[in-house]
Protein backbone atom coordinates (compact mmCIF):
# COMPACT_ATOMS: atom_id res chain seq x y z
CA UNK A 1 0.00 0.00 0.00
CA UNK A 2 1.11 3.55 -0.74
CA UNK A 3 1.66 5.28 2.60
CA UNK A 4 -0.38 8.43 3.14
CA UNK A 5 2.09 9.58 5.79
CA UNK A 6 -0.72 10.13 8.31
CA UNK A 7 -3.90 8.54 9.64
CA UNK A 8 -5.96 10.88 7.47
CA UNK A 9 -6.43 10.37 3.73
CA UNK A 10 -6.08 13.68 1.88
CA UNK A 11 -8.41 13.95 -1.09
CA UNK A 12 -8.33 16.43 -3.96
CA UNK A 13 -12.02 16.56 -4.90
CA UNK A 14 -13.15 18.21 -8.11
CA UNK A 15 -14.93 20.33 -7.00
CA UNK A 16 -14.68 20.30 -3.20
CA UNK A 17 -17.25 23.07 -2.60
CA UNK A 18 -20.18 21.32 -4.31
CA UNK A 19 -22.88 20.36 -1.79
CA UNK A 20 -22.68 16.70 -2.85
CA UNK A 21 -18.98 16.57 -1.98
CA UNK A 22 -19.36 18.55 1.24
CA UNK A 23 -22.00 16.11 2.47
CA UNK A 24 -19.83 13.04 1.95
CA UNK A 25 -18.20 13.73 5.31
CA UNK A 26 -19.60 12.33 8.55
CA UNK A 27 -21.50 15.09 10.41
CA UNK A 28 -19.95 16.10 13.68
CA UNK A 29 -17.11 13.58 13.72
CA UNK A 30 -13.73 12.85 12.16
CA UNK A 31 -14.07 10.20 9.46
CA UNK A 32 -10.43 9.76 8.44
CA UNK A 33 -10.71 11.90 5.30
CA UNK A 34 -9.82 15.52 4.69
CA UNK A 35 -10.70 17.23 1.41
CA UNK A 36 -8.57 20.01 0.01
CA UNK A 37 -10.41 23.32 -0.50
CA UNK A 38 -11.02 24.42 -4.07
CA UNK A 39 -8.33 26.77 -5.40
CA UNK A 40 -9.99 30.08 -6.26
CA UNK A 41 -9.61 31.31 -9.88
CA UNK A 42 -8.07 34.74 -10.38
CA UNK A 43 -11.40 36.15 -11.59
CA UNK A 44 -13.18 34.60 -8.57
CA UNK A 45 -15.90 33.40 -10.91
CA UNK A 46 -18.42 30.99 -9.41
CA UNK A 47 -21.15 28.78 -10.78
CA UNK A 48 -23.80 27.02 -8.65
CA UNK A 49 -21.77 24.28 -7.00
CA UNK A 50 -18.29 25.78 -6.91
CA UNK A 51 -15.52 27.93 -8.32
CA UNK A 52 -15.15 27.95 -12.09
CA UNK A 53 -13.13 26.58 -13.75
CA UNK A 54 -12.00 23.91 -11.24
CA UNK A 55 -8.26 24.62 -11.05
CA UNK A 56 -7.36 21.18 -9.69
CA UNK A 57 -8.46 19.67 -12.99
CA UNK A 58 -5.23 20.61 -14.72
CA UNK A 59 -1.98 18.68 -15.35
CA UNK A 60 0.07 21.64 -14.17
CA UNK A 61 -1.82 21.94 -10.90
CA UNK A 62 -1.34 18.22 -10.26
CA UNK A 63 2.36 18.48 -11.07
CA UNK A 64 2.83 21.39 -8.65
CA UNK A 65 0.61 20.06 -5.86
CA UNK A 66 0.86 16.26 -5.96
CA UNK A 67 2.57 16.15 -2.55
CA UNK A 68 -0.49 17.75 -0.92
CA UNK A 69 -2.99 14.97 -1.66
CA UNK A 70 -3.19 11.17 -1.63
CA UNK A 71 -6.25 10.54 -3.83
CA UNK A 72 -7.69 12.52 -6.75
CA UNK A 73 -11.50 12.30 -6.91
CA UNK A 74 -13.38 13.67 -9.94
CA UNK A 75 -17.09 14.54 -9.73
CA UNK A 76 -17.94 17.49 -12.01
CA UNK A 77 -16.30 20.29 -13.92
CA UNK A 78 -14.90 18.76 -17.11
CA UNK A 79 -17.81 19.65 -19.41
CA UNK A 80 -15.64 21.57 -21.90
CA UNK A 81 -12.47 19.44 -21.59
CA UNK A 82 -11.09 17.68 -24.66
CA UNK A 83 -10.47 13.96 -24.15
CA UNK A 84 -6.76 14.57 -24.84
CA UNK A 85 -6.56 16.97 -21.88
CA UNK A 86 -8.29 14.44 -19.62
CA UNK A 87 -5.74 11.86 -20.80
CA UNK A 88 -2.95 14.28 -19.83
CA UNK A 89 -4.51 14.65 -16.37
CA UNK A 90 -4.66 10.87 -16.00
CA UNK A 91 -1.03 10.62 -17.14
CA UNK A 92 0.10 13.21 -14.61
CA UNK A 93 -1.65 11.30 -11.82
CA UNK A 94 0.03 8.09 -12.94
CA UNK A 95 3.44 9.76 -13.05
CA UNK A 96 3.05 10.70 -9.39
CA UNK A 97 1.38 7.42 -8.35
CA UNK A 98 -1.83 9.15 -7.32
CA UNK A 99 -4.99 7.01 -7.63
CA UNK A 100 -8.00 8.35 -9.51
CA UNK A 101 -11.53 7.87 -8.16
CA UNK A 102 -14.40 8.91 -10.42
CA UNK A 103 -18.03 9.32 -9.37
CA UNK A 104 -20.27 9.07 -12.43
CA UNK A 105 -23.04 11.57 -11.83
CA UNK A 106 -23.87 11.98 -15.51
CA UNK A 107 -23.92 9.35 -18.23
CA UNK A 108 -25.51 11.97 -20.47
CA UNK A 109 -24.33 15.52 -19.84
CA UNK A 110 -27.37 17.81 -19.38
CA UNK A 111 -25.46 20.71 -20.97
CA UNK A 112 -24.51 18.86 -24.17
CA UNK A 113 -27.13 18.59 -26.94
CA UNK A 114 -25.00 15.89 -28.60
CA UNK A 115 -24.02 12.97 -26.33
CA UNK A 116 -20.85 12.21 -28.31
CA UNK A 117 -18.60 14.69 -26.47
CA UNK A 118 -19.46 13.39 -23.01
CA UNK A 119 -19.17 9.79 -24.19
CA UNK A 120 -15.63 10.52 -25.42
CA UNK A 121 -14.76 12.00 -22.01
CA UNK A 122 -16.13 8.92 -20.24
CA UNK A 123 -14.06 6.75 -22.59
CA UNK A 124 -10.98 8.33 -20.97
CA UNK A 125 -12.06 8.56 -17.34
CA UNK A 126 -13.82 5.25 -16.79
CA UNK A 127 -11.06 2.91 -18.03
CA UNK A 128 -8.43 4.96 -16.15
CA UNK A 129 -10.18 5.23 -12.78
CA UNK A 130 -8.85 3.04 -9.99
CA UNK A 131 -12.29 3.07 -8.39
CA UNK A 132 -15.68 4.01 -9.89
CA UNK A 133 -18.76 5.16 -7.99
CA UNK A 134 -22.27 5.98 -9.18
CA UNK A 135 -25.62 6.73 -7.57
CA UNK A 136 -28.05 4.09 -8.84
CA UNK A 137 -28.09 0.46 -9.86
CA UNK A 138 -29.36 1.30 -13.33
CA UNK A 139 -26.46 3.63 -13.99
CA UNK A 140 -24.05 1.01 -12.63
CA UNK A 141 -25.45 -1.65 -14.97
CA UNK A 142 -25.02 0.65 -17.97
CA UNK A 143 -21.43 1.46 -16.97
CA UNK A 144 -20.66 -2.26 -16.67
CA UNK A 145 -22.26 -2.94 -20.05
CA UNK A 146 -20.43 -0.16 -21.89
CA UNK A 147 -17.06 0.01 -20.13
CA UNK A 148 -16.70 -3.26 -18.27
CA UNK A 149 -16.41 -1.51 -14.89
CA UNK A 150 -18.41 -2.54 -11.81
CA UNK A 151 -19.09 0.68 -9.85
CA UNK A 152 -19.80 1.04 -6.17
CA UNK A 153 -23.42 2.20 -5.87
CA UNK A 154 -23.80 4.86 -3.17
CA UNK A 155 -26.79 7.16 -2.66
CA UNK A 156 -26.78 10.92 -3.08
CA UNK A 157 -26.50 12.65 0.33
CA UNK A 158 -28.96 15.24 1.54
CA UNK A 159 -28.85 18.68 -0.05
CA UNK A 160 -30.82 20.83 2.41
CA UNK A 161 -29.52 21.70 5.87
CA UNK A 162 -30.81 19.65 8.83
CA UNK A 163 -33.04 22.34 10.37
CA UNK A 164 -35.07 22.55 7.14
CA UNK A 165 -35.31 18.78 6.78
CA UNK A 166 -36.83 18.76 10.28
CA UNK A 167 -39.10 21.77 9.65
CA UNK A 168 -42.84 21.42 9.13
CA UNK A 169 -44.22 22.00 5.64
CA UNK A 170 -45.86 25.41 5.15
CA UNK A 171 -49.65 25.39 5.13
CA UNK A 172 -51.31 25.96 1.76
CA UNK A 173 -54.80 26.04 0.30
CA UNK A 174 -54.01 25.09 -3.31
CA UNK A 175 -52.06 22.51 -5.27
CA UNK A 176 -49.03 24.23 -6.83
CA UNK A 177 -47.40 22.41 -9.76
CA UNK A 178 -43.95 23.87 -10.35
CA UNK A 179 -41.93 23.82 -13.57
CA UNK A 180 -38.57 25.58 -13.17
CA UNK A 181 -36.96 26.29 -16.53
CA UNK A 182 -33.76 27.63 -14.87
CA UNK A 183 -31.55 28.97 -17.71
CA UNK A 184 -32.85 26.53 -20.31
CA UNK A 185 -29.85 24.20 -20.43
CA UNK A 186 -29.68 21.75 -23.31
CA UNK A 187 -31.74 18.96 -21.73
CA UNK A 188 -34.68 21.26 -20.90
CA UNK A 189 -37.81 21.09 -23.05
CA UNK A 190 -40.47 22.79 -20.93
CA UNK A 191 -43.13 23.92 -23.41
CA UNK A 192 -44.83 20.56 -24.11
CA UNK A 193 -44.99 19.91 -20.37
CA UNK A 194 -46.37 23.37 -19.59
CA UNK A 195 -48.95 23.10 -22.38
CA UNK A 196 -50.16 19.75 -21.05
CA UNK A 197 -50.37 21.04 -17.47
CA UNK A 198 -52.15 24.21 -18.59
CA UNK A 199 -54.87 22.12 -20.26
CA UNK A 200 -55.21 19.95 -17.16
CA UNK A 201 -55.22 22.56 -14.37
CA UNK A 202 -58.77 23.90 -14.99
CA UNK A 203 -60.04 20.36 -14.30
CA UNK A 204 -58.30 20.17 -10.91
CA UNK A 205 -59.70 21.75 -7.73
CA UNK A 206 -57.66 24.67 -6.36
CA UNK A 207 -54.64 24.03 -8.59
CA UNK A 208 -52.15 26.27 -10.39
CA UNK A 209 -49.05 25.89 -12.55
CA UNK A 210 -46.07 27.99 -11.45
CA UNK A 211 -43.37 28.58 -14.08
CA UNK A 212 -39.98 29.98 -13.03
CA UNK A 213 -37.15 31.09 -15.30
CA UNK A 214 -33.87 32.95 -14.77
CA UNK A 215 -33.68 36.52 -16.01
CA UNK A 216 -30.43 35.63 -17.82
CA UNK A 217 -32.64 34.72 -20.77
CA UNK A 218 -33.39 38.43 -21.20
CA UNK A 219 -29.77 39.66 -20.99
CA UNK A 220 -28.31 40.15 -24.50
CA UNK A 221 -24.78 39.81 -23.12
CA UNK A 222 -25.47 36.49 -21.39
CA UNK A 223 -24.61 33.04 -22.75
CA UNK A 224 -28.19 31.94 -22.01
CA UNK A 225 -29.90 34.84 -23.84
CA UNK A 226 -33.16 33.49 -25.29
CA UNK A 227 -35.92 36.13 -25.47
CA UNK A 228 -37.97 33.89 -27.76
CA UNK A 229 -38.43 31.37 -24.95
CA UNK A 230 -39.48 34.13 -22.54
CA UNK A 231 -42.05 35.30 -25.11
CA UNK A 232 -43.42 31.77 -25.30
CA UNK A 233 -43.60 31.50 -21.52
CA UNK A 234 -45.32 34.87 -21.22
CA UNK A 235 -47.96 33.69 -23.67
CA UNK A 236 -48.61 30.62 -21.50
CA UNK A 237 -48.92 32.86 -18.44
CA UNK A 238 -52.00 34.44 -20.05
CA UNK A 239 -53.83 31.13 -19.56
CA UNK A 240 -56.06 30.52 -16.56
CA UNK A 241 -54.21 29.01 -13.62
CA UNK A 242 -50.70 29.61 -15.03
CA UNK A 243 -48.25 31.99 -13.33
CA UNK A 244 -44.83 33.08 -14.56
CA UNK A 245 -41.95 34.26 -12.32
CA UNK A 246 -38.83 35.75 -13.98
CA UNK A 247 -35.99 36.33 -11.52
CA UNK A 248 -32.25 35.98 -10.91
CA UNK A 249 -30.76 32.74 -9.64
CA UNK A 250 -32.23 31.89 -6.28
CA UNK A 251 -29.89 31.86 -3.31
CA UNK A 252 -29.92 28.54 -1.47
CA UNK A 253 -32.43 29.83 1.07
CA UNK A 254 -34.65 31.26 -1.67
CA UNK A 255 -34.52 27.94 -3.52
CA UNK A 256 -35.54 25.98 -0.43
CA UNK A 257 -38.46 28.38 0.19
CA UNK A 258 -39.52 28.02 -3.44
CA UNK A 259 -39.44 24.21 -3.36
CA UNK A 260 -41.29 24.13 -0.04
CA UNK A 261 -44.02 26.31 -1.56
CA UNK A 262 -44.67 23.71 -4.27
CA UNK A 263 -46.88 20.67 -3.94
CA UNK A 264 -44.99 18.98 -6.75
CA UNK A 265 -41.96 19.83 -8.91
CA UNK A 266 -42.01 18.60 -12.51
CA UNK A 267 -38.56 17.94 -13.98
CA UNK A 268 -38.68 19.02 -17.66
CA UNK A 269 -35.64 16.99 -18.78
CA UNK A 270 -35.50 15.22 -22.15
CA UNK A 271 -32.27 13.52 -21.12
CA UNK A 272 -30.04 13.23 -18.08
CA UNK A 273 -29.01 10.73 -15.42
CA UNK A 274 -29.36 11.84 -11.78
CA UNK A 275 -30.62 14.96 -10.00
CA UNK A 276 -29.63 16.97 -6.94
CA UNK A 277 -32.90 18.91 -7.38
CA UNK A 278 -34.83 15.70 -6.76
CA UNK A 279 -32.81 15.15 -3.57
CA UNK A 280 -33.67 18.63 -2.31
CA UNK A 281 -37.37 17.95 -2.93
CA UNK A 282 -37.06 14.70 -0.97
CA UNK A 283 -35.44 16.62 1.90
CA UNK A 284 -38.29 19.14 1.96
CA UNK A 285 -41.27 16.86 1.34
CA UNK A 286 -42.11 18.18 -2.13
CA UNK A 287 -43.39 15.54 -4.53
CA UNK A 288 -41.52 15.04 -7.82
CA UNK A 289 -42.75 14.11 -11.28
CA UNK A 290 -39.65 12.75 -13.02
CA UNK A 291 -39.13 11.90 -16.69
CA UNK A 292 -38.65 8.31 -17.80
CA UNK A 293 -35.17 9.07 -19.17
CA UNK A 294 -32.13 8.59 -16.96
CA UNK A 295 -32.33 6.97 -13.53
CA UNK A 296 -34.26 9.55 -11.50
CA UNK A 297 -36.86 6.90 -10.66
CA UNK A 298 -34.16 4.90 -8.85
CA UNK A 299 -32.84 7.79 -6.78
CA UNK A 300 -35.74 8.65 -4.50
CA UNK A 301 -39.52 8.07 -4.47
CA UNK A 302 -41.11 9.92 -7.38
CA UNK A 303 -43.85 9.55 -9.96
CA UNK A 304 -42.62 8.91 -13.51
CA UNK A 305 -44.03 10.18 -16.81
CA UNK A 306 -42.87 9.42 -20.33
CA UNK A 307 -40.37 12.02 -21.55
CA UNK A 308 -37.12 11.53 -23.42
CA UNK A 309 -35.41 12.35 -26.72
CA UNK A 310 -38.46 10.98 -28.56
CA UNK A 311 -40.76 13.53 -26.93
CA UNK A 312 -43.49 13.74 -24.29
CA UNK A 313 -46.13 11.14 -23.56
CA UNK A 314 -48.74 13.70 -22.54
CA UNK A 315 -51.23 11.09 -21.35
CA UNK A 316 -48.68 9.68 -18.90
CA UNK A 317 -48.02 13.19 -17.52
CA UNK A 318 -51.74 13.77 -16.97
CA UNK A 319 -52.04 10.38 -15.29
CA UNK A 320 -49.01 11.14 -13.09
CA UNK A 321 -50.56 14.41 -11.89
CA UNK A 322 -53.90 12.73 -11.21
CA UNK A 323 -52.34 9.99 -9.09
CA UNK A 324 -50.22 12.27 -6.90
CA UNK A 325 -50.54 11.25 -3.25
CA UNK A 326 -52.06 13.53 -0.68
CA UNK A 327 -49.46 15.93 0.67
CA UNK A 328 -49.39 14.12 4.03
CA UNK A 329 -48.51 10.89 2.19
CA UNK A 330 -45.59 12.25 0.12
CA UNK A 331 -42.41 10.36 1.16
CA UNK A 332 -39.97 12.71 2.87
CA UNK A 333 -36.46 12.37 4.25
CA UNK A 334 -35.91 12.55 8.00
CA UNK A 335 -32.79 14.05 9.53
CA UNK A 336 -31.97 10.90 11.53
CA UNK A 337 -32.17 8.92 8.30
CA UNK A 338 -30.11 11.40 6.32
CA UNK A 339 -27.56 11.68 9.14
CA UNK A 340 -27.14 7.89 9.27
CA UNK A 341 -26.82 7.86 5.49
CA UNK A 342 -24.00 10.43 5.66
CA UNK A 343 -22.14 8.40 8.27
CA UNK A 344 -22.41 5.34 6.01
CA UNK A 345 -21.31 7.36 2.97
CA UNK A 346 -18.27 8.69 4.80
CA UNK A 347 -17.24 5.17 5.85
CA UNK A 348 -17.83 3.81 2.34
CA UNK A 349 -15.69 6.55 0.76
CA UNK A 350 -12.90 5.94 3.26
CA UNK A 351 -12.90 2.24 2.29
CA UNK A 352 -12.88 3.11 -1.41
CA UNK A 353 -9.97 5.51 -0.97
CA UNK A 354 -8.04 2.81 0.91
CA UNK A 355 -8.71 0.36 -1.92
CA UNK A 356 -7.52 2.89 -4.46
CA UNK A 357 -4.32 3.44 -2.47
CA UNK A 358 -3.81 -0.33 -2.21
CA UNK A 359 -3.69 -0.48 -5.98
Amino acid sequence: MISTGSATIRVASVPASHVYVRHLSAPGRHDGVTRLPDPVPADRQKVPGGWWPPLMLDPGWIRRNHASFDVFHVHFGFDAYAPALLADIVGELRDHRKPLVYTVHDLRNPHHPDPAAHRAQLDVLLPAADEVITLTGGAAALITERWGRAPHVLPHPHVVRPSLIRAARPARTETVIGVHVKSLRANMDPLPIIDTLARLVPELPDAAVRIDVHDELLDPGNHWYNPEMVTQLRARAELAGVRLHIHPYFSSDQLWRYLSALTVSVLPYRFGTHSGWLEACHDLGTAVLAPSCGFYREQRPCTVFGFDDDGLDAESLVAAVRRLPAESDIPRASWPGRRAERIDLAAAHHRIYERALDR
